[in-house]
């Protein structure tokens, strides 16, 4: 049985990332993108496709981990009866190299050691030709070589490369493993030690920008770490998780492909990164999403990191998945769906931008301008929704408000900013998506808004109808639609996003709770003036974090275990967003409400206040 989700920690350089286990061993790296082919790819099926093992050989030890404070760079101690001995797990960051680092440190006594690194090309069907080169061990096939230096001895055994060492304290034993072109020559030796000071400097410059001061910092940081692990540094694309096909169910086919750049999780995530007080960011997506998006009639709902439009889906037979719970995909058919709110959502968030200060840019205006165009001539039609669902196409009650919403930010745009556009058409639209949705996404009977029109299904995601300033929590439909997900939709005090028997997304019924929905609930709770239970869910969602902070996409609370792909960047950006909502006082949060303005985001534009 593979280690649970929850015992992976993460590394990365803003290229690409990793996945640490608690006993050593690295299950998961694409080189040398986030969406390359593995080749470690023991998440998915064991260590016969690849992986990266340094542990000690005593096989009753304790081990206990953290993240040096405001960095990415995991510190793993095990303890027995030999002694202790830590190793820091990190990813340089560096613009022009690649490099994973492993660092052995002797703590007290005397630790006997092993080190075995199984490298898989092409997720771990591919075995690579290894040779010995001068102080180096090098592996590669086709397109990428892998480079691994080592300060003990390493030889060959059964298609792996092995070391046994013992550590006493106060030494060190350095491993390093470099990915480049094999058809370039091999970089310098990398200093381990160097790299070690400049990568820990470099996040902590970085997240020492935080603005948020309330009383969930140590969390918020974390989580903006995680994010920013997330984007693709060259082109500032983000992605929606660094793995792909861990299951949202263990016995179901729910298994996805989430290493690729969402418009809509891109969005979310600037939200909490504009909240938190960071700018950079949203000026390297709005570039991403110019260069990206192509004519309205061929806007996509994801990319790659560096904007490929061609993300074809396919089945790896040969790998049998976590846990044995196929299959494993690569690639993603969500590509080729229509998915009305992003349009909302890329439209909420450079609004937000610019109300935060980001420097006005005439193209991106131009490009929204013209996807309000197609916007206005198809919010109308149905679509596959923010859960990207595999049936037919409804008419989401989510899609339209969100379609609302694109229209709502472009009149305030006009309004605050003095940009131009045809405002009265545009308010004429937004008032007449905000009269659809009321009639026909409302269910009188369930006193509700409810999944898609002439349905009586619920969906979480209409949680976000406060806060995104489509209703004030005061209205009762508001209230009646946040008690009746409480009452149909919350399995142990978590969310589901909908009810899957209802076959509405022509899978398998059958999964667990949704942690970003379960955040959603808390903002509305609090939404409702019910703030010492909101805070009491959000401390609980908190609880849920791994021994270092992470978080997946869904959580069984039968089995006590996560699932779904992980780090997943809509949990950490919906656990920002709540801590951030939490920390400003019940009447900013009001005001924000009423003047249709993200709450959480009120403490970020107060001269946003003085303009309405």
């Amino acid at each position: 049985m593979p280690i649970p989700i929850e015992d992976y920690a993460l590394i990365g350089d803003a290229h690409s990332a990793a996945l640490v286990g608690r006993n050593g061993s690295i299950d998961w790296l694409c080189f040398p993108r986030f969406d390359s082919p593995a080749c470690f790819a023991a998440l998915l099926g064991g260590a016969e496709y690849g992986r990266w093992l340094i542990a000690p050989q005593a096989k009753n030890c304790s081990v206990r981990r953290k993240y040096r404070d405001g960095t990415l760079i995991l510190e793993t101690e095990f303890s027995s009866d030999e002694g202790t001995v830590r190793i820091l797990d990190f990813m340089p960051l560096s613009d022009i190299r690649q490099d994973v680092v492993r660092l052995v440190q002797g703590l007290s006594g005397q630790v006997a050691m092993r080190m075995e690194l199984a490298i898989r090309f092409d997720y771990g069907a591919t075995m690579p030709w290894v040779r010995r080169s001068e102080d180096s061990l090098l592996a590669g096939t086709g397109p990428y070589m892998l480079e691994l230096r080592s300060s003990v001895p390493v030889r060959g055994q059964h298609m792996r490369t092995v070391a046994q060492f013992k550590i006493c304290q106060n030494e060190q034993v350095a491993f390093s493993l470099n990915c480049r072109p094999s058809y370039e020559a091999a970089p310098p030796a990398l200093d381990q030690e160097q790299a070690l000071a400049a990568t820990e400097e470099g996040w902590r410059q970085w997240s020492g920008q935080c603005s948020y001061r309330g009383r969930w910092r140590n969390e918020v940081i974390r989580s903006l770490i995680t994010l920013k692990a997330l984007i693709y540094k060259p082109t500032g694309g983000i992605i929606a998780a660094p793995t792909t096909s861990l299951p949202e169910r263990m016995d179901g086919a729910r298994n996805w492909d989430y290493r690729y750049c969402w418009l809509r999780d891109a969005t979310f995530t600037l939200n909490a990164m504009l909240v938190a007080g960071y700018r950079d960011e949203a000026i390297a997506w709005r570039e991403w999403l110019q260069r990206a998006v192509g004519g309205p009639q061929d806007a996509q709902v994801l990319y790659s990191v560096t904007g490929e439009r061609k993300l074809d889906e396919r089945v790896l037979e040969w790998l049998p998945g976590y846990a044995g719970a196929g299959p494993v995909r690569i690639g993603n058919a969500a590509s080729r769906q229509l998915q009305l709110d992003v349009y909302g959502e890329i439209m909420d968030t450079l609004h937000l931008a610019r109300a935060v200060g980001l420097e006005p840019d005439a193209q991106a205006w131009q490009i929204q301008n013209t996807l309000l165009r197609f916007l206005e001539s198809n919010w109308s039609q149905p679509d596959e929704g923010i859960w990207e669902v595999r049936g037919p196409r409804r008419h989401f009650t989510h899609s339209k408000m969100m379609a609302w919403v694109a229209f709502d930010r472009a009149v305030k745009d006009v309004e605050l900013f003095g940009l131009k556009g045809p405002v009265e058409h545009w308010r004429h639209v937004r008032d007449a998506i905000h009269a659809q949705v009321c009639a026909r996404g409302f269910d009188a009977r369930r006193n509700a808004f409810v999944q898609s029109y002439d349905s009586d299904h619920l969906d979480a995601s209409l949680l976000l109808m406060p806060q995104v300033g489509f209703l004030p929590p005061s209205d009762p439909r508001v209230r009646g639609t946040i008690e009746a997900i409480e009452r149909d939709l919350v399995v142990d005090g978590l969310v589901l996003r909908y009810s899957t028997a209802a076959h509405v997304d022509a899978l398998p019924p059958g999964e667990s709770t949704f942690l970003p929905c379960s955040f959603w609930l808390a903002d509305s709770l609090v939404a409702l003036g019910r703030r010492e239970e909101g805070e009491a869910l959000f401390e609980r969602l908190l609880a849920l974090r791994n021994d270092v902070g992470l978080l997946s996409e869904e959580y069984d609370p039968q089995a006590r275990h996560m699932l779904g792909n992980f780090p997943q960047a809509l949990t950490h950006m919906a656990l920002i967003n709540t801590a951030c909502l939490l920390s400003i006082s019940a009447a900013r949060a009001e005001q924000a409400y009423q003047r249709g303005e993200r709450p959480a985001a009120a403490s970020q534009i107060p001269e946003l206040h003085k303009r309405y």
